[in-house]
């Protein structure tokens, strides 16, 4: 349920799905990166990232 919320989340925020995903990280401001040159790249990589397995 929360993966759910979160992709959802990846549609209006995508930076802010990411940082609930994987805490504060590179990731993240790569997500806002992308966010500022175009929502939808922001959004495909919001997703990318909210769906792939942490290997931790």
């Amino acid at each position: 349920m929360k993966k759910i919320l979160l992709i959802v989340l990846c549609f209006v925020l995508p930076p802010l799905a990411v940082l609930l995903h994987e805490g504060l990280s590179r990731k993240v401001l790569w997500a806002l990166l992308w966010q500022l040159l175009g929502h939808f790249p922001g959004v495909i990589y919001g997703i990318l990232v909210v769906t792939k397995d942490r290997a931790r």
